[in-house]
């Protein structure tokens, strides 16, 4: 309001600023930096778990309006964790997380949602440690989380890990609001955001919600609230009722949409789309499986492993470890002791996720198949991306050791005033504080230090994976791509993706459909993505890739001609013609500086011919009309050792014609360690191929 006096001066009342609250968004603002940073320099090609590729495209799909991908070839374009409906494809994952991701990017990018979330995380839990102590715990317990290894490792990738607890914050932050102050609005707000949680990870949220449920049940019963839902007489609290109803009425809508989901995508209310990808995949003991990963998942097992989970999750992935674990132990003793506290309750509420968290993810055999081998201490992907399926966790392990940071501090300051001045004693107990931070902080950045090394290494090894690309991807083009890990896209290649209606710039497919997908895109010029050497991000070796053009040709008959280069001293040479349906060996006339063959394809046959082919020599195999001929020639170097030329292209005869494109030329040290001509030291000139139509 404005107060003008007869001097033409004026004076403005200013509300009072709550110092807690602007100190909470500054804290939540340097997270959102952090996020960012993250995500960018030691993230900047994606994690080693390829699901952020699945949440990533399902973001460009739901952004293009669609909850199903429809590629024009069959087995030519799934994506990792796609789930095959006819001639449709969905991800197996609620939409919520992609929901967000997609929002960012309508933001200004994907990294503003990362941002977003981080900042939702660090200042709710800030809210929450005020809402159940003080402002100072709040804050103290905000900055916890922000320098806790597995905030600061997910807060850089897009999983739905944080996403889910900030959804299960602001439940919790809103119900204790709703009991503190009999708010209706706040109890509202507490049931949307248990609805979207359950709506993005139904297990993860009930866990949470577990002892806060326990709490609503309990009060209702206890205050014979519910006795007013019947008319009857008694001591019920007509509010409490109401706030109850609301919650679970919407937490319920949540559950009900998700239920929608599935029956929209999987055709069943009650299988949800992970049940639809791998049946035994999910939550309880017995057989487990899946795409071949399978465990006989009982309770012996399911203890061992998440006692491990949990070992890891407070020795090396909270705020400062064990020491940071040793003050949220404090803390919770120190709070639960407080009975008569008018918060007592509600702090035992955020004390019990230390009971169900645990306690639920024994029926989930994710935390087993999260550390790869038990035996070793640095295996799976816990020892990068760490126990993410706790990540609930670090939010309460942060509030009570910032309560017990604060409550020492008190402490300490009323001894010594006791002892000294007033003033003196402030000072005193500054200077213990000061040095007990800064102690504190020592061991939580060594702490943070290790994941967020061993990820930054891991993404300089994807850098060399991606270095063909630094300049952009070719435009008006289909790239093909290896399948290192089997028959999927975006596994392990997670940043080249497809838009939704596969018509974008650059068009990515799998290099076991090369014909079908360039019949499909007649227009465009044709690569091949190859590298040489170990592709995995996490052992120290670096891969050499490259792009190769392709051609395509189509004629009565197809030839193919090769010039490989034989070195010095070589003992002898064998050739094998093969195709899908047969092969044939030849020994090659003499050692020659180079070696001239040509494979031509006519009709059903292909037939190998050459200066250093005997003429009596059966050099044909026979093919199908849809089929991939392969060259090998074995170049003997003495004794025992030798090594392999090895050329492949794909075939198909239609219509009296046989289209063909350029075939992929490789130098094998051994059957299973080839090498595509062109990268990592094996010269281009070593083999010359071209491929060319003919006439009968």
């Amino acid at each position: 309001m404005r107060e003008w006096d007869h001097g033409r001066r004026f004076d403005w009342d200013v509300p009072e600023v709550d110092r807690y609250r602007v100190a909470t968004l500054l804290l939540a603002a340097v997270a959102a930096l952090v996020a960012v940073l993250v995500a960018t320099r030691v993230f900047p090609h994606h994690s080693i778990n390829h699901d952020e590729g699945v949440y990533l495209q399902q973001a460009q799909m739901l952004l293009a309006g669609e909850l199903f991908l429809r590629p024009p070839v069959e087995d030519a374009f799934r994506p990792w964790f796609f789930v095959e409906d006819g001639d449709r494809l969905y991800p197996k994952y609620s939409p919520v997380p992609a929901a967000v991701f997609a929002l960012g990017k309508l933001l200004g990018g994907f990294t503003v949602a990362l941002a977003g979330v981080a900042a939702a995380v660090v200042g709710l839990t800030a809210a929450l440690g005020r809402e159940l102590f003080d402002g100072r715990t709040g804050l103290l317990a905000g900055g916890l989380v922000l320098a806790s290894p597995l905030f600061l490792v997910q807060s850089g990738v897009y999983l739905p890990y944080a996403l889910t607890t900030a959804l299960n914050l602001a439940f919790a932050l809103a119900y204790l609001r709703a009991e503190r102050r009999g708010s209706l609005r706040a109890a509202v707000v507490a049931g949307a955001a248990v609805a979207l949680a359950f709506f993005a990870r139904p297990y993860t949220a009930v866990l949470f919600a577990a002892p806060f449920v326990a709490h609503a049940c309990w009060t209702l019963v206890r205050s014979g609230a519910w006795r007013t839902a019947f008319g009857a007489d008694g001591d019920g609290n007509r509010a409490l009722l109401e706030r109850r109803v609301v919650t679970a009425s919407l937490g319920t809508a949540g559950v009900l949409v998700a239920l929608g989901y599935n029956w929209v995508v999987t055709g069943d209310p009650l299988v949800f789309p992970y049940q639809a990808f791998a049946p035994h995949d999910g939550v309880g003991f017995g057989h487990r499986e899946i795409l071949g990963h399978e465990a006989d998942y009982d309770l012996e097992l399911a203890t061992r492993s998440n006692g491990l989970v949990l070992r890891r999750l407070f020795t090396d992935w909270v705020v400062a470890g064990p020491l940071g674990t040793v003050l949220a132990a404090a803390g919770v003793a120190v709070a639960l002791a407080k009975r008569g506290s008018p918060s007592a309750t509600q702090r035992a509420l955020l004390a019990g996720l230390f009971l169900s968290i645990p306690l639920g993810n024994l029926a989930f055999w994710g935390n087993f198949n999260v550390l790869g081998d038990l035996s070793v201490q640095r295996d799976g992907l816990i020892h990068f991306l760490g126990p993410y399926y706790h990540f609930d966790l670090v939010v309460p392990t942060a509030i009570f050791a910032a309560y017990a940071g604060v409550f020492g501090a008190d402490r300490l300051r009323t001894a010594l005033e006791g002892r000294l001045s007033a003033a003196g004693a402030r000072r005193v107990a500054a200077a213990a504080v000061l040095v007990s931070a800064t102690a504190f902080g020592a061991v939580a950045v060594d702490t943070a230090d290790g994941p967020l090394e061993r990820n930054y290494d891991a993404g300089q090894e994807l850098e060399a994976a991606y270095e063909p690309f630094d300049d952009g991807a070719p435009g008006n083009a289909v790239v093909f791509l290896p399948e290192p890990y089997g028959p999927w896209l975006n596994h392990p290649i997670q940043g080249l993706r497809n838009d939704p209606s596969f018509d974008g710039a650059t068009v990515y497919a799998l290099d076991g459909d090369e014909l079908p997908v360039a019949a499909a895109y007649p227009d465009r010029e044709l690569y091949r993505y190859v590298y040489a050497g170990s592709w995995s991000p996490t052992d120290g070796q670096r891969v050499d890739a490259g792009l190769q053009p392709v051609d395509r040709v189509a004629g009565e008959t197809v030839q193919v001609d090769a010039t490989t280069t034989l070195p010095a001293g070589a003992d002898g040479v064998t050739l094998r013609l093969s195709t899908d349906t047969g092969s044939t060996y030849v020994v090659a006339n003499g050692t020659e500086e180079t070696l001239d063959l040509t494979v031509t394809v006519d009709g059903d046959r292909a037939t190998l011919s050459g200066p250093s082919v005997p003429s009596t020599a059966n050099a044909t195999a026979a093919v199908e009309r849809r089929d991939e001929v392969t060259l090998e020639v074995f170049v003997a170097t003495g004794g025992a050792s030798g090594f392999t030329y090895r050329i492949e292209f794909p075939i198909a005869a239609d219509d009296g014609q046989i289209r063909a494109l350029s075939p992929t030329s490789e130098r094998c040290q051994v059957p299973t360690r080839c090498t595509p001509v062109g990268v990592d030291g094996v010269a281009a000139e070593s083999i010359e191929t071209t491929v060319r139509a003919g006439s009968n």
